[in-house]
């Protein structure tokens, strides 16, 4: 079962997400709470596998949440949000994020983002994909070295593993860096990433 933790300030919101979600035969939504302290107080206490995290909360915005107040290791989290931008999606998945959806995401996109985040695979909702696709991406000279030497990795088809094994980093570092390309390059998958690369 994925152990799931909603955050939003909204109960209504709330409360439907997790009868949808908790209506999927595995996923269990432990919790479902109003803001960033309450989501602290119980990461404290509970075992979680995903946060489906807001991104504006009262006192304290999902983005700042994630990057500087969450336990390490955390888990995979989610973020969430009525109306985004792409500049939002693409500086939460540089933050660290695991996938972004907009509240106009059907129940199946909402539950497949949360299994896909739970696997580790960086997931979009279909509208936060469109988002980014029509944002004018800023290409590959807005990538660090490293980001870049990530990027090659990630065209000849290396896992994340792989790629931590030969540059001799932490896997998520690595991880770090693939979200950090997906953002700055305005794609949605490694695949997308992959066809960037200029080829000999």
């Amino acid at each position: 079962m994925i152990r799931l933790v909603i955050v939003d300030d909204q109960a209504l919101v709330r409360e439907g997400m997790s009868l949808i979600l908790g209506a999927q035969p595995d996923i269990e939504v432990v919790a479902a709470v109003e803001d960033g302290p309450e989501l602290l107080a119980f990461l404290a206490a509970g075992e979680v596998d995903v946060i489906l995290l807001d991104l504006y909360l009262p006192g304290m915005d999902g983005i700042t949440l994630l990057r500087e107040h969450l336990p390490r290791p955390r888990p995979r989290v989610l973020m969430l949000t009525t109306v985004g931008r792409a500049g939002e999606i693409q500086r939460a998945l540089a933050a660290g994020a695991d996938g972004f959806v907009l509240k106009d995401a059907t129940g199946e996109e909402l539950a497949a983002a949360v299994r896909g985040a739970h696997a580790g695979v960086t997931t979009l909702s279909a509208s936060a994909g469109r988002l980014l696709a029509r944002a004018r991406p800023p290409g590959l000279e807005a990538l660090t070295a490293r980001e870049r030497e990530v990027l090659d990795l990630v065209a000849e088809g290396l896992s994340n593993q792989d790629i931590a094994r030969t540059l001799g980093l932490a896997e998520r570092t690595v991880k770090a860096h693939v979200s950090n390309v997906l953002a700055k390059l305005g794609v949605t998958s490694r695949t997308q990433a992959a066809r960037l690369v200029p080829r000999d």
